[in-house]
């Protein structure tokens, strides 16, 4: 078998000799039958963006002078609570904390851990509200200048893949894999994973995504710690960590669910072709990756197979806003449902939003173009065509976080 190691790779990066490519590149090329060979590629960029419930942010952070309270006993951010600890940071003023990225305002239940990290990234002002173990209540504001060491501690993150959800039931089902409840009847479907733009599905098993690896988190250059929580061998995942100081607001936010506030993510990780068995390993494609199709409710009761080309092929990666089919409702569907938030005073925030396909389906004058795609499913032995109405991973963050790391290793500015 054809090898080669790390180091030689590092040495053509040097010398501007490697060939370097996203995974998106790289499977355009496969698809047309044009794929390089082994020997002309030499590292493939891959990414994922995602709902990823296990993502926790551990704080540092400045609320009041020296002695003015002995400990915190509970802490709010915006009102979501976070966990005071574990170093008590006596009289000091600072406080350790560790906020979920799942955790819910006391105030909203929409509004979490996923959307403060974001405001907190883009420089807003947060409020801080702390109840000390000597019964003292601190308030003030802070800002990321205030932060004096943030970390993200991901663990279940990049996950290989997952399970597409339908409604056959009769009664419409509030669940995290909806953005608001999900209508029975088979009215529609929603699923979570980038297909064969994600690492995982690129490098089984694991040849060289292993502890210790360099990766980008939301922008940030991190570390993979080992396996994350819940991983097998049939369904990976990863455990990350990276300095949330460093990270950019746009691969990372809050996504609402019928269950309250998410968080996503966004994860790049670069594959050396080393061998002829992970450059065979890259050749995998979206209609190859199969996707069970579950009951909403039951959750592991599969009702059919689809696969990631049947998710993505064709379809839209963001939508269109039509201001002139707009009615102007007095309570506008759209933006109460936008997982993101995206869709605000009449104005489309592509920035924000997450192409997850909610607005074309909510909207009830069709002010929204956008093409989702539908899937064809055999469930109870009847023929069903059931269209896609939520994602929860998108592609084109995915795609745009591969594409950043492509050109951090070109630059010299990631050392494989």
């Amino acid at each position: 078998m054809k090898k080669r190691s790390v180091d030689q790779i590092n040495e053509r990066i040097d010398n501007g000799e490697a060939n370097i490519y996203t995974a998106e590149e790289f499977k355009k090329l496969i698809k047309k039958e044009d794929a390089p060979s082994f020997e002309e590629v030499d590292v493939v960029t891959c990414g994922t963006c995602g709902v990823m419930s296990g993502t926790a942010a551990i704080l540092n952070f400045i609320v009041s002078g020296p002695g003015e309270f002995i400990r915190a006993r509970e802490v709010y951010l915006n009102g979501v609570p976070a966990y005071a600890g574990p170093c008590p940071n006596e009289w000091l003023g600072s406080v350790d904390a560790i906020l979920h990225g799942t955790a819910h305002s006391i105030y909203d239940d929409n509004y979490g851990g996923g959307f403060l990290l974001k405001e907190l990234l883009e420089g807003h002002e947060i409020d801080v509200r702390i109840e000390s173990a000597d019964g003292k209540t601190i308030e003030n504001k802070i800002t990321m200048e205030d932060i004096t060491r943030g970390q993200i501690v991901g663990s279940r993150m990049a996950f290989k893949n997952y399970t597409a959800f339908t409604n056959p039931n009769n009664e419409a089902v509030s669940s995290i894999f909806a953005a608001v409840p999900l209508e029975g009847n088979l009215s529609g479907l929603t699923f979570s994973g980038c297909g064969d733009l994600n690492p995982l599905q690129n490098d089984i098993p694991h040849n060289v995504i292993k502890e210790g690896k360099k990766v980008l988190i939301n922008g940030a250059e991190g570390y993979i710690l080992g396996d994350g929580t819940r991983s097998s061998a049939e369904k990976p995942n990863l455990m990350l960590t990276a300095d949330l100081c460093k990270m950019d607001p746009y691969y990372i936010g809050g996504f609402k669910t019928g269950q309250g506030g998410e968080v996503y993510d966004t994860v790049a990780i670069p594959i050396p072709v080393l061998d002829e068995e992970i450059y065979n390993n890259l050749l995998i494609k979206d209609e190859d990756i199969d996707l069970p199709v579950a009951d909403i409710k039951g959750r592991h009761l599969p009702l059919d197979n689809t696969n990631y080309h049947e998710m993505w092929d064709g379809h839209d990666l963001r939508p269109q806003f039509d201001d002139s089919s707009c009615d102007r409702c007095d309570r506008c569907r759209v933006e109460e449902t936008c997982p993101t938030n995206a869709f605000k005073n009449l104005r489309l925030n592509l920035v924000y939003c997450f192409g997850c396909g909610m607005c074309a389906h909510h909207c009830r004058h069709d002010a929204f173009r956008m093409n989702t795609g539908d899937v064809d499913l055999e469930i109870d032995g009847d023929n069903v065509n059931i269209p896609i109405i939520c994602r929860q991973s998108d592609r084109l963050r995915a795609n745009k976080l591969s594409l950043k790391l492509k050109k951090m290793i070109e630059n010299k500015e990631f050392k494989l």
